[in-house]
């Protein structure tokens, strides 16, 4: 995989001309920065900047003005690769708060199995309503340990008013959920993303993520999308990397919380 062509395509169809994410969301492009302006359960934030030094500071002031006069708090997704290189800091200096570092990684469709299977005892469950919109929350209260109230909120949103963009999976065993993922579509452009793919501390070790992997992987497959991406923690990059997946750039959240 030609890791330059791809990132750049990633640029192209998911940041600089990406489609809305959620019902009732809209992409804006003002000057040389995109952003999504959603609902109260959807992102809010900035997709993507072309953005020099002269101008830098002026075009944060005005993202945090407008976000600001709707009365909500945004994010900005800083790529390594985004200019100025000094972007960070001058994120810092105007408010904004880094959460994690995550790891861009993508796949080609063909190079990651569709075909491993969950341990025995282990139902992997399509979500389609409520129930297992609540199945999926528990698990990612438990995983990530934050309520997962908004998440919820949603997918419910997603399934019900735009259900092509959107699959999600619950790994059950004795009546209880183990493990959860979702797969994110955006439907004109080559890429599927993976979010959310979380298994709870008991049944960790046990192939569970990795046979989540590969029931998005079919559906993605069978959607025809060529790349799967995932912004990935210390925690899932090295299984990805054994599963196909190459890393191309690093991801920070910058968070403004108005």
């Amino acid at each position: 995989m030609d890791r330059e062509a791809v990132l750049a395509l990633y640029d192209r169809s998911m940041r600089r001309d990406a489609p809305p994410d959620d019902p009732g969301a809209r992409v804006e492009r003002v000057g040389d920065v995109v952003r999504q302006v959603a609902g109260e359960h959807g992102w809010n934030g900035v997709l993507w900047s072309r953005l020099d030094r002269a101008g830098a500071d002026a075009a944060i002031a005005e993202q945090v003005r407008y976000y600001a006069s709707l009365g909500r708090g945004f994010e900005w997704k800083l790529y390594a690769h985004d200019r100025p290189d000094d972007l960070a800091a001058r994120l810092r200096a105007a408010g904004f708060v880094a959460e994690a570092e995550e790891t861009l990684m993508v796949a080609p469709i063909g190079a990651v199995s569709t075909e491993a299977e969950p341990p025995e005892g282990v139902e992997v469950r399509p979500v389609a309503d409520e129930a297992g919109a609540d199945l999926v929350a528990r698990v990612h209260e438990e995983v990530f340990g934050t309520d997962a109230d908004r998440i919820r909120r949603r997918l419910l949103d997603q399934l019900a008013g735009l259900p092509g963009t959107v699959a999600a999976v619950v790994a059950v065993a004795g009546g209880e959920p183990v493990a959860a993922a979702r797969l994110e579509m955006h439907p004109g452009t080559p890429f599927a993303g993976l979010w959310g793919g979380g298994t709870v501390p008991a049944w960790r070790g046990r192939g569970l993520y990795r046979a989540l992997v590969a029931v998005r992987a079919r559906i993605a497959a069978d959607r025809g999308y060529r790349y799967l991406q995932v912004d990935a923690t210390g925690q899932s990059r090295p299984i990805l990397r054994r599963l196909g997946f190459v890393p191309l750039t690093t991801t920070t959240p910058y968070v403004h919380h108005g």
